[in-house]
């Protein structure tokens, strides 16, 4: 088996390109971003500050300023949207690290490695409520639906996930509607508020918002995909970590389906019990012999080609451009 490749792309625009050309926009949602960390409270804006300072590429932002873009829109509440957006993925952010323990993301130091998990979470809140609160004062009910829905859906995928870890008898569909919720499901609603800016009909909204949910998922699907090729200098997390944390992710759920009853086996005792390097050594030469990471390429890749899709309603322009560009770009990249 061979990994299936991306679909060519059929635009000149590459990644940082796309975010050259809408980077003045993007600092703006940057300072909306600071003022949603403003409070009385110190901790707040400090841990504002090492989270900005920490880097990230604001994806999820650029997605719904893009499609608000290729919607039509001209005014400026799509920044106002977009660092509400950021806030919200910032808070999922937070508490993520607290239930999975972590001591690094990008590289640096997680916020509760420093400041402990009680602030934290804490913090982790406000910025929720206080996305919340921002999305309300825009007085659009549907934007406040979209956002509301969407963060919903993220704690539930979060506890789904917890539900499920160390279970090797997870299904493809049970990770995939996980991951649609965790990571999706933000990426959707940033495309579709997106469209609701532009006041697009209702079939261009959901293709939006349907763009960005498979597009979303295939971020997600290249990110446990990259955890067993992962080099900690470049994506801030060691090899294995999913495994360490008993996620049963895409390429296990391959593996799982296509070792022999003995290998399988080997599998779950290794999951359940063996966290060692060993353990992880014995995990990726099963992921070779079987080549489950090229088959969950070849999944995620497909994916991309529906995402794509999606966008065949709008006519061309340079949204709908570097929409495409980022939707071939979540196939090759770390979270």
């Amino acid at each position: 088996m061979t990994v299936a490749p991306i679909p060519a792309p059929d635009h000149s625009l590459e990644l940082q390109r796309v975010f050259d050309l809408y980077e003045p926009r993007i600092r703006l949602v940057e300072q909306k971003i600071r003022e949603l960390f403003s409070n009385r409270a110190p901790i707040i804006p400090l841990i504002g500050n090492h989270i900005i300072s920490s880097g990230g590429k604001r994806l999820r932002p650029l997605f719904h300023l893009l499609s608000a873009d290729l919607a039509g829109y001209r005014g400026d509440a799509d920044i106002e949207i977009a660092g509400i957006i950021e806030s919200i993925h910032t808070a999922s952010l937070l508490h993520d690290d607290v239930v999975d323990t972590a001591d690094v993301r990008r590289g640096k130091p997680t916020a509760n490695s420093i400041w402990g998990n009680q602030v934290v979470v804490l913090v982790g809140d406000f910025l929720y409520s206080n996305a919340l609160r921002a999305a309300v004062l825009l007085k659009n009910q549907r934007i406040m639906e979209t956002l509301s829905e969407a963060t919903t859906r993220m704690t539930e995928g979060e506890l789904l996930q917890l539900n499920r870890i160390g279970d090797v008898d997870i299904t493809e569909a049970e990770y995939m509607e996980i991951i649609a919720a965790k990571t999706g499901a933000l990426i959707s609603a940033a495309c579709r508020t997106g469209a609701i800016l532009g006041s697009l009909p209702k079939d261009r909204e959901n293709a939006l918002a349907d763009f960005g949910m498979k597009t979303g998922v295939v971020f997600q699907m290249a990110d446990d995909i990259l955890d067993y090729m992962a080099n900690e200098g470049e994506l801030g997390k060691k090899l294995g970590k999913d495994l360490e944390e008993g996620k049963i992710t895409l390429p296990l759920l391959h593996l799982l389906q296509a070792a022999g009853g003995q290998e399988v086996n080997e599998i779950r005792e290794i999951i359940n019990a063996d966290f060692s390097e060993k353990g992880i050594k014995r995990i990726l030469l099963l992921l070779r012999k079987y080549q489950s990471i090229e088959a969950s390429f070849e999944k995620a890749s497909s994916l991309v080609a529906e995402a794509r899709e999606q966008l065949s309603l709008f006519p061309g322009s340079r949204a709908k451009e570097a929409l495409l560009t980022i939707a071939s770009y979540s196939l090759q990249r770390g979270k």
